[in-house]
C-alpha cells in the first residue's frame, strides 16, 4: 500500500495543527486547509488521497459537492460533538466516516481501511 497524502480542514486552527501533528506519524504528507475554498484547491494540488473535513467548516452539501468533484479522495468528516445522526448524514453525503475531531485513531482507521479496501477490490 502506498503512503497516503492527507489534507486537514478543521474549523479551529489549533485543533487543525494538533490533528496534523498526530497524523504526520501515519501518513506520507499532511497539509492544512484553512477554509473550504482552500480545501477545494488543496486536494488536486497535493493529490490528496484523504481529506479530513470538519462539519463545522463544510456542511453536508459541501461534502456532497466534494464527493462529486473528487471521487477518488476519501472524505473523513469530523465534529467536536459527533453523534449517530451526524454519522448517518455524513455517510449519506459521501463521507467514509464521521469521527470526533480529537479521535486520531478513528480518523487514521477510516483513511487506511478505505485505501486497503480499494486496493483489494482492484486486485
Amino acid at each position: 500500500m502506498k503512503p497516503l497524502s492527507v489534507i486537514v480542514a478543521q474549523n479551529n486552527s489549533k485543533s487543525a495543527e494538533s490533528l496534523a501533528k498526530s497524523l504526520y506519524n501515519h501518513f506520507r504528507s499532511v497539509n492544512l486547509a484553512a477554509n473550504v475554498d482552500e480545501l477545494w484547491r488543496a486536494i488536486p494540488r497535493h493529490r490528496a488521497d484523504v481529506a479530513v473535513v470538519d462539519l463545522e467548516m463544510a456542511d453536508l452539501e459541501k461534502i456532497r459537492d466534494l464527493r462529486r468533484e473528487f471521487p477518488a479522495t476519501t472524505l473523513v468528516c469530523t465534529h467536536r460533538l459527533a453523534d449517530e445522526k451526524m454519522w448517518t448524514e455524513a455517510l449519506a453525503a459521501g463521507a467514509t466516516d464521521c469521527c470526533f475531531s480529537s479521535d486520531v485513531r478513528a480518523i487514521v482507521l477510516a483513511a487506511s481501511q478505505t485505501r486497503v479496501l480499494s486496493h483489494a477490490h482492484a486486485a
